[in-house]
C-alpha cells in the first residue's frame, strides 16, 4: 500500500538531496526513509512534544493537562498493579506505558489521509513483540533462577516429555500471536480506508469505517499491554 506524503522524503527532495527508489535495503539513505521508520519518528516526536506543550511544569496544585496526565498514568499504574502485584507494576510500567502510549499513536496516525501506521509494518510489531518476549523470560529467571525451568514441565513428573515441547512451542507462539495479530488488523484497517478515499471521492463516506478504525486502533493497543502483562505476571509467580 502506497502513502502519499512521506515528510523526510519532501524534506530531502526540498533540499535537493537525492531520494532512494527501490526496494527498501538497497542504500543507508533507502533505510533510514523507509516509511514505517519515518512515521515512527513523528509518533516518537508526537509523544515527546504533545506531553510538554500540555502539562508544563509539576505543580502542587495541578491544571487541567496535569490533571489529565494523572488520571491516565494512575490509571495504567493501578491497572498493572491488579494484575501484576506492585512490584511488578513498580518494575515494567515505564516499558508497559511506553507500548502503550506508542502503539495507540502509531494505530491513530494511520487514520488520517495521508499518513500510515507504523504498526502496520510486521517489522514494528515484531519488534515490539520480541522486546516482550524476551522480557517475559529474563523475569522469569530474575525471580525464580534455573528453577524457572519448572514452567515447562507440567504438573506431573512423567508428563515432562508431553508437556515440555508442547510448552515451548507455545511461548513461541506467542511471536507470532501478538506480532501478527497487531499487524494485521491494523493493515486491514489501513488497506480498507485507502480503498474507500479512493473509491468514495470525498471526506464523508468513509467515516463509519473512520469510527471502526478508532475502535480497532484503542482495542488491539489494549489487547497487545494486556497479553503483555499476563505474560509478565505468569513468568514471575510461581509454578504449580
Amino acid at each position: 500500500m502506497e502513502h502519499p506524503i512521506l515528510f523526510i522524503s519532501f524534506i530531502l527532495e526540498k533540499l535537493g538531496l537525492p531520494i532512494p527508489h527501490g526496494p527498501v535495503g538497497d542504500t543507508l539513505l533507502a533505510k533510514i526513509v523507509s516509511p514505517h521508520l519515518t512515521y515512527t519518528w513523528l509518533v516518537m516526536a508526537f509523544l515527546i512534544i504533545v506531553p510538554k506543550l500540555t502539562m508544563g511544569k509539576m505543580e502542587m496544585i495541578p491544571g487541567k493537562g496535569q490533571n489529565f496526565w494523572e488520571m491516565i498514568i494512575g490509571g495504567l499504574e493501578g491497572f498493572m498493579a491488579e494484575n501484576m502485584g506492585e512490584e511488578g507494576a513498580r518494575m515494567m510500567f515505564p516499558m508497559l506505558t511506553t507500548f502503550a502510549f506508542y502503539i495507540l499513536t502509531a494505530n491513530m496516525i494511520g487514520l488520517m489521509p495521508g499518513f500510515m501506521s507504523p504498526t502496520s509494518n510486521i517489522n514494528i510489531t515484531l519488534g515490539c513483540t520480541l522486546i516482550v518476549f524476551t522480557t517475559t523470560h529474563i523475569l522469569g529467571l530474575k525471580f525464580h533462577g534455573v528453577k524457572y525451568i519448572k514452567h515447562f514441565m507440567g504438573p506431573i513428573p512423567w508428563l515432562i516429555p508431553l508437556m515440555f515441547p508442547i510448552e515451548v512451542i507455545s511461548h513461541l507462539a506467542r511471536i507470532l500471536s501478538l506480532s501478527i495479530r497487531l499487524f494485521g488488523n491494523i493493515m486491514a484497517k489501513e488497506t480498507l480506508l485507502g480503498i474507500l478515499f479512493l473509491l468514495a471521492g470525498a471526506f464523508f463516506a468513509p467515516l463509519p469505517i473512520l469510527f471502526l478504525g478508532v475502535f480497532v486502533s484503542i482495542v488491539q493497543a489494549l489487547v497487545f499491554v494486556l497479553l503483555s502483562i499476563l505474560y509478565f505476571s505468569g513468568s514471575m509467580e510461581h509454578a504449580h
